[in-house]
Order: structure tokens, then sequence, then C-alpha cells
């Protein structure tokens, strides 16, 4: 039996979609060869979000089950950041407004800046933009925690660069993860146009649940 695995990737221009129309493309996908009877068949199988353990800005334990049968998106920031976050978390905004009280969506940011970014912090962050509740989760970790679900499950860079400014650089990717914690969407958040596509997505994927 021989086996090869091909990973695609956000940064990757080739994405698996459904023949079936209006519903979202995977982002991630393992695809696997293997012989039967002479006949090469290929089986895929979806990458998705693993386990972890974090904590919001209630200093209350968050695991991946506090996600269980919902919709949502992530990002990576910091509070202090002096560039992209601002724009993003506007944007974002815009977002948990638009769903604000719908218990199948939610949003989860993650600090990058775990020495600064307190759960204490992020609780001032969030109650200044207006953020009630935990339908938007602040989540801290160590910094191999985050990193690692940053570039290895999200496939967002980050990394920590004393001569940006702010001390770090990441990107501003905002990442739509379906209920079966798959990704499903990647999109700048500093950008208008992205993020109504983002709005109109979760939309074809809350429907993708009615059917």
């Amino acid at each position: 039996m021989r086996r090869s695995i091909a990973y695609v990737s956000l940064i990757g221009l080739f994405f698996f979609s459904c023949s079936k129309p209006k519903r979202l493309p995977f982002l991630q996908m393992e695809m696997t060869e293997r012989f039967e009877n002479g006949k090469r068949i290929t089986d895929t199988t979806f990458r998705t979000i693993p386990a972890f353990k974090l904590h919001n800005q209630d200093s209350t334990v968050v695991t991946e089950r506090d996600f269980d049968r919902t919709i949502y998106v992530a990002d990576f920031f910091f509070t202090s950041c002096p560039t992209i976050c601002p724009v993003m978390h506007r944007n974002l905004m815009k977002v948990y407004k638009k769903y604000e009280g719908n218990p199948e969506v939610k949003l989860a940011s993650h600090t990058i800046d775990v020495k600064y970014d307190t759960p204490s912090r992020m609780k001032a962050y969030a109650d200044k933009l207006g953020v009630k509740g935990t339908q938007w989760e602040y989540l801290w970790g160590t910094r191999d925690e985050i990193y690692a679900l940053a570039e290895r499950n999200y496939m967002v860079a980050a990394m920590e660069d004393s001569k940006a400014p702010g001390g770090f650089v990441h990107q501003g990717y905002l990442i739509l993860v379906d209920k079966e914690k798959r990704i499903r969407g990647a999109y700048d958040g500093t950008l208008d146009e992205d993020v109504k596509k983002l709005m109109s997505d979760m939309d074809v994927l809350l429907n993708e649940y009615k059917k």
C-alpha cells in the first residue's frame, strides 16, 4: 500500500469545494492515496482545529467544547497594537453587532502578547469596545499554545519582532470555522469588502445547517 498526504493551507490557492451550490469551500484537507484490488483510491479528510485550553477575558477556562454547535470567527491580535488590530476589531464589531445574541455564532480573538495582555487587561479592552458576555471570547494562553494554534492550525503568521511597531508581526486574517471545527474561509480583516464577504459567507454557512 502506498500512502501520500497533501496539505492545503490558507496560503495556497487550491481549495476543495462541494459540488452543491451555495456551499462554502474547505480550506484545509488531507488526501491519502491507497490501492485496493489494483485500483487507486483517494481518501479525503478535512483537518480540524484541535483541542485547546485557554482563558478568556473573565479568567474563565475556555476549551474547544465551548465552540461546539457554533460557527465562529477567529483572529490573532494584541491590545497595544498600533497598526492593523484597531481596524480589524472595528470591522469585527460589525460582525458582532450583526449576530449579537445568536447562539450559533461566536468570535474568538487570541492575543499574541501573552506577557502584557492578561485576562483582566483584555476584559478592559472588551468593555471599551462595548462587548458583553462571552459571545466574543478574548483568549489568553502560553506563548507556545497561542503561536502553535496560529501557525499550525489557523495558518496565520504571528511572531515577535522588536523592530516592528508594537513588537509583533502578524497577519490580519479573520478565519471562519464551521461547527465541525473545519476552516471554511479566510478574509482580510482590514478591508471593508472582505468583511462584507465574511458576513455573507457566514449566512451561507449557517444555512448549510438548516438543510
